[in-house]
């Protein structure tokens, strides 16, 4: 129907929003260029000069500049002199904070998750959907965990991981399919190649409350998750999952033992995010009231 707006999945990058907003008179183009900008540094490329920015983001390169500059002068990046490229600074971290803040089950589950990180001799995190990827926001660990070592702000795909396929499960119908549309038109191959596991990954959490990674993200680390909750007002969905590394594993002890284990947490988080739920909602009508 003509001026029906399109509803879109949980964020993109960046990037993807600024290409596809060309005809929004209400799109602020330069704000989402620096976002961009900001995007385009990654935990392997800390340290980007302008011209590498421009090749990466596709701004030609004197608006790149002038971004990276301004970006710099607001703390959100770092003039390294000696190497004449840019770091991302110490400011872009108080983004995060009101985001990691207001997810207080974290601070409840982490002895939890720490307790079966150290009984599996693994890692265990919760991730947040986002656009077609997963961010870890919170992460426990023991010792010598392979060669993926998760940590908040880290994203992972969807498609390939237990975590996004878990994560997947919580959405309503509505967003479940615009996330499956969202991850076929990004990258086609990728959904073609993953699309059966990952349908067989929601059947698995519909039927077990839990589903499994054979190493299709990584090979040599195996991992099952299990869906937590999708806060319907904050459009947020969150899971949790355990990796181990391959050559530690006994013979089905992944679906046997821990998928089980990870189902279990993810019920114990629920519980206590239901139970702190009744008690939020008083504290905030008790301020209401209090207001003159």
């Amino acid at each position: 129907m003509a001026g029906t707006v399109r509803p879109k999945p949980t964020s993109s990058s960046a990037a993807a929003v600024l290409a596809e907003s060309g005809d929004d008179a209400a799109f602020a183009t330069t704000l989402a260029k620096g976002l961009v900008v900001l995007e385009a540094f990654k935990a392997g490329a800390p340290l980007l000069g302008n011209m590498e920015l421009s090749t990466l983001t596709g701004i030609p390169r004197p608006t790149v500049a002038r971004l990276t500059h301004t970006l710099a002068e607001l703390g959100y990046l770092r003039y390294d002199a000696e190497r004449a490229k840019y770091r991302v600074g110490a400011r872009a971290l108080r983004m995060a904070h009101p985001l990691l803040a207001d997810m207080q089950f974290r601070q409840v589950a982490r002895p939890m998750m720490q307790e079966l990180a150290q009984s599996v001799r693994g890692t265990v995190s919760i991730g947040l959907l986002d656009g077609t990827s997963m961010i870890y926001v919170e992460t426990a660990r023991a010792g010598d965990v392979g060669p993926h070592v998760p940590d908040i702000g880290m994203p992972i795909p969807v498609v390939m991981t237990a975590m996004g396929r878990a994560a997947a499960a919580t959405l309503p119908p509505a967003d479940a399919a615009l996330l499956e549309e969202r991850m076929r038109s990004e990258d086609a191959e990728l959904w073609s190649a993953f699309r059966e596991t990952y349908h067989a990954g929601l059947t698995q959490c519909a039927n077990r409350g839990f589903c499994t990674c054979w190493g299709e993200y990584i090979a040599s680390i195996h991992a099952v998750a299990a869906p937590l909750f999708h806060a319907r007002e904050l459009k947020q969905s969150f899971s949790i999952n355990c990796g181990i590394p391959a050559f530690r594993l006994q013979p089905g002890q992944l679906e046997g033992e821990i998928g089980p284990r990870i189902a279990a947490l993810a019920d114990s988080i629920r519980a206590i995010v239901n139970a702190a739920e009744p008690a939020i909602e008083r504290r905030k009508q008790n301020k209401k009231r209090a207001r003159p």
